[in-house]
């Protein structure tokens, strides 16, 4: 009996020190997680930053891949870009966008065309294209997106973020959990009761999941390195051009308008002030001083006079 406890212990006190390694090795992903949630909203509620025309120091601008720049010391920048343009012809500049980024070794992630109607009831087209272009040449691109246009694009905003620390952050568990998963499964082999079979083989399906989960973040970060995504919002031409009928535009006559509108109400707001700040504590002191007093005289004259009148009843009366 004491024969058969010995292995049972031995495997069970492994089978305790791999959890608890496990779960050690899983600890960073909760603060990095929490680290990468605080990073994001700082980011999201700061102004949108102004594209870069030249690439910033660090990124994989010499054509270095994820895994070469965890050796070189290089970082990791993930780098999107948005922009809106006006264009002749939306449908033919997303084909150009396309071919462009096939071209560049990249690829379309999404394209939609809808119909937008204007005030005065025509429909244009309005295309929404999202693609991933190599990041080495994402100024390239998004100098070509520019000449779609002749004119200077409506919103334009460059988004860069560092994910160094967190790329190496996943490479170190991954290691302690593929050293886990491999302990487990000579474990597993010596295993000789069912329980103990079991016990490993529920450790063993949990490590595994969560290095399939880390591997698929590590290739996330790799992916959105080596392609920058360009989202780009293509408006037609028509859409934002003034409305003239006969040489006569009507947003000249609503501007004129509303200038005349703010005009009145800029008077009227600051007569108001001027009568709160002004001119009603002056009435205030003339009343006071004058109004008051003079109110006051009269009703003291008329208690008296009524009182006299009383005065000379009561003597007839009797």
């Amino acid at each position: 009996m004491k024969q058969e406890m010995k292995p049972w212990i031995r495997n069970l006190l492994i089978i305790t020190f791999l959890t608890i390694f496990i779960l050690g090795a899983c600890a960073p992903a909760a603060i990095s997680e929490n680290r990468d949630r605080n990073e994001f909203q700082a980011v999201e509620g700061a102004a949108p930053a102004a594209p870069a025309e030249e690439p910033v120091a660090g990124e994989f601008d010499s054509g270095i891949v994820p895994e070469q720049a965890n050796q070189t010391g290089e970082r990791i920048v993930i780098k999107n870009a948005n922009l809106t343009i006006v264009v002749p012809d939306p449908a033919e500049s997303m084909a150009r966008i396309s071919n462009m980024a096939e071209e560049m070794g990249g690829f379309v992630v999404s394209a939609n065309m809808y119909k937008q109607q204007l005030n005065n009831g025509i429909e244009v087209p309005r295309v929404s294209i999202v693609v991933r272009v190599p990041a080495i040449q994402l100024n390239e691109a998004l100098e070509l997106i520019r000449s779609e246009s002749d004119e200077a694009p409506q919103n334009e905003s460059l988004s860069s973020e560092d994910v160094t620390s967190n790329y190496v952050d996943l490479q170190s568990r991954l290691k302690n959990l593929e050293a886990a998963e491999a302990q487990l499964s000579e474990i597993m082999q010596d295993a000789r009761r069912t329980e103990d079979v079991l016990a490993v083989y529920s450790q063993l399906v949990q490590t595994r999941e969560q290095i399939e989960v880390i591997k698929g973040q590590i290739k996330y970060y790799e992916e959105s390195a080596k392609f920058s995504s360009i989202t780009t919002e293509l408006i037609a031409d028509a859409a934002v051009q003034p409305i003239e009928i006969g040489g006569w535009k009507p947003e000249g006559v609503a501007r004129q308008a509303i200038e005349s509108l703010l005009r009145t109400m800029q008077f009227l707001i600051s007569a108001l002030i001027w009568i709160i700040i002004y001119l009603l504590p002056v009435l205030l002191v003339l009343f006071l001083i004058f109004i008051l007093p003079l109110i006051l005289i009269f009703r003291a004259w008329r208690k008296r006079r009524s009182a006299k009148k009383v005065e000379q009843k009561e003597p007839k009366a009797s």
